[in-house]
Order: C-alpha cells, then structure tokens, then sequence
C-alpha cells in the first residue's frame, strides 16, 4: 500500500502564504478564515434574523459587512450573506453554523472555494488602477462584488487602509498578479 505524504498548499500553490510589500502596500494572502454562505429558506426570513441576533452572528444591510466576536458577515444578495470565522476554531465552519439556523437556512462551505487578500497601506492609487470602485464613497463597513482585469472579485473595506479582496481559487494567480503589477506601477 502507497503511503501518501500531503501538504496543505496555499491558493497560490504555496507552502507559507504569499506577502508582498511594495512601497507603501502590502498584500497578504489569508488562510485563516473559514467561509461559508448562508441563504434564507423562503418564508423563514424572520426566523433567520432571530436566530443570527440570538447567536451575535451579524447579517448586514445591501452593501455592508459587520463583524461582532468571531463571526463577520458580509452581504451578498437578497437574502444572502457570506459567513465569516476563524478559521482555527471554525474549520469545520458549516457544524457551526447549522445548529444555529436548523433547516431556516441553506449554508454551504466556501473557505477553499475563494483566494483570499488583504491589502494595506494607501489604498486610493491602487484601486484607481484595479477596479471602478469610488473610495470616496465605499467607507469601511463596505462590501459589494466588483471586476478587477476579468475577474469578479468581493471587495471588503475593513478600514481606510486596509481591504479584503475575495476571488475564485481558481484564478487566485490572476488576482495576485493583478495586486503586484498595479501596486509596481503605482509605487
């Protein structure tokens, strides 16, 4: 019998998560968070808000994320959100989430399905080069879903300088390169 020797590999393919410091910027790759989505069954809407507020799980307004202990949220469509956790004491973050919301709710893993990066430093310049959001107008609390080159990516502002950009594992290189070739062209 064949002994296997597995290692868990980062979005990018790595072994130790991709930081990269460019000027004044910083872009981290993040494996520390579990993710899941959680929909509201038709006709359960009030139940669900309920349930949330009785666990101190925040589900937020169109265009926002909150956060409240180990749980953060931001929204994603109507009745939508995605669910947010430490990844070390929620890996298995559906177990969680399921006796919360009983059959309220459809909730579904998302953690190994995005490439997660958290960028810092002076934000403004950079976005400018990446995607048509208006910082301006998109304070911390913010969240929507965004194009940055060709792909669709979840944008979160977590505060003047910092954002949590969200993309499919799948083009989790694209994005990084996206990250790294506008913060060299701006720094």
């Amino acid at each position: 019998m064949a002994s296997h020797n597995l290692k868990p590999l980062s979005a990018l393919g790595r072994e130790t998560l991709a930081v990269e410091t460019i000027g004044p910027v910083s872009t981290a790759e993040d494996a520390d968070t579990a993710l899941a989505s959680l929909a509201i069954r038709r006709g359960r809407e009030a139940e669900v808000m309920e349930r949330a507020a009785q666990a101190g799980l925040p589900l937020p307004e169109p265009g926002r994320a909150e956060s409240q202990g180990d749980w953060g949220a931001f929204w994603v469509s109507p009745g939508m959100w995605m669910v947010e956790a430490p990844f070390a004491t929620h890996e298995d973050i559906v177990a969680h989430l399921k006796p919360l919301f009983g059959e309220s709710a459809s909730i579904t893993e998302q953690t190994d399905a995005w490439a997660r990066f958290e960028v810092a430093g002076p934000l403004q310049p950079l976005f400018e080069r990446l995607c048509n959001l208006d910082l301006e107008r998109f304070g911390p609390g913010s969240a929507t879903r965004t194009m940055m080159e060709h792909l669709g990516v979840y944008a979160i502002r977590r505060a003047p300088d910092r954002m949590t950009l969200l993309g499919g594992r799948s083009s989790a290189y694209s994005l990084h390169h996206a990250l790294v070739t506008a913060a060299r062209s701006v720094f």
